[in-house]
């Protein structure tokens, strides 16, 4: 049986029956043939699991277990309450959901794929890399123009402890 989920990975979800209602968490992933999420913190499961060869670990693992999509409610972003979901068409003509208590759309950021995603990381990391010796240059050479800044050497710093810790074990 297939269905159209008003839920989606990433969503606020309020759980409303079971031993976990009342919970509030982030949706994980959706299996939308079996109308099931499995949401952050919620309906945690005991896995035991027995290792197969020496390199892997066995033990008793503690982990997420899917819940069925009617018993949760999407958290409105905007007014913070769960709501229904509404679908409605926007001026471009491409469907959206929206909030049936405020109207708000609950589609909000844009979903970009991982490739892209990288690349806009990667294009900002060049830049603040670039920026950054510069920036330290002109701090630093500011804080030695007015004076904030002693200039010792390694010797007379080696020199000074020796001194100290001589007179100490002398008492």
């Amino acid at each position: 049986m297939k269905s159209n989920l008003s839920v989606k990975k990433g969503d606020k979800v309020l759980v409303l029956t079971g031993k976990d209602s009342g919970k509030v968490g982030e949706v994980l992933t959706t299996f939308p043939q079996d109308s099931r999420v499995q949401v952050k913190g919620v309906n945690i499961m005991s896995r035991h699991k027995k290792p197969r060869n020496q390199r892997e670990k066995g033990g008793i693992f503690r982990v997420e277990s899917t819940i069925d999509v009617s018993n949760v409610q999407v958290v409105c972003p905007h007014c913070g309450k769960a709501t229904r979901v509404a679908n409605t068409f926007n001026e471009k003509g491409t469907k959206s959901r929206t909030c049936k208590k405020c109207g708000a759309s609950l589609d909000t950021g844009r979903r970009v794929s991982k490739k892209t995603a990288a690349k806009e990381v990667e294009v900002n990391t060049e830049k603040e890399v670039k920026a950054e010796p510069a920036k330290k240059a002109t701090i630093r050479d500011a804080e030695r123009n007015s004076g904030n800044i002693k200039t010792t050497s390694a010797k007379t710093n080696t020199a000074a402890t020796k001194t100290r810790t001589a007179g100490r074990s002398g008492k």
